[in-house]
């Protein structure tokens, strides 16, 4: 379980105090991500200050895992305070989000993604914890359409199709 050693907001905007979001160092890594993500899905957001799309996903991040409702958690870890980290996994870009399920990295991303496309890459993470989630994905993709984002919704779209691809 994540627990929060004080209120020290680090991250490009500010943490949670719900337990679901959390700032992450080397130190804690292990703890915190692996361990935990054997428990739950983890998404860490390897992220800096300096980093301009990262200031635009990290909140776009935090609302969607407080939508997801304790289906996943997300730790922050900015990668000029700790590089050991971010260094062993090979993130050589920034803004990156890579998933923790079961103690491995499974999935990930880079960039600032609209937030239907984050939704709908947490829904692949957690769909395996949960079954299913065709209904939140066509809700994301609702959301994107009528947010002006037909990227977005169309991506979600794609997605719903995995899963149904007999709706194809």
């Amino acid at each position: 379980m994540f627990t929060f050693g004080g209120t020290k907001k680090t991250g490009p905007a500010n943490g949670a105090a719900d337990g679901l979001i959390r700032d992450v160092t080397t130190q804690s890594f292990v703890k915190d991500v692996i361990e935990e993500s054997k428990a739950q899905p983890v998404l860490v957001d390897f992220w800096a200050a300096w980093c301009g799309p990262c200031k635009q996903l990290t909140p776009v991040l935090e609302k969607v895992v407080r939508a997801a409702k304790g289906k996943v958690k997300l730790a922050k870890m900015n990668i000029d305070e700790h590089p050991a980290v971010a260094g062993q996994m090979g993130i050589q870009s920034i803004p990156a989000v890579v998933a923790f399920v079961d103690g491995r990295p499974l999935d990930g991303f880079m960039g600032a993604l609209p937030e239907a496309q984050v939704a709908a890459f947490i829904e692949r993470i957690t769909k395996g914890m949960t079954g299913g989630g065709t209904k939140e994905l066509l809700e994301a993709a609702d959301a994107a359409l009528i947010g002006g984002d037909p990227v977005a919704a169309a991506d979600a779209f794609v997605a719903v199709l995995g899963e149904e691809p007999e709706n194809a």
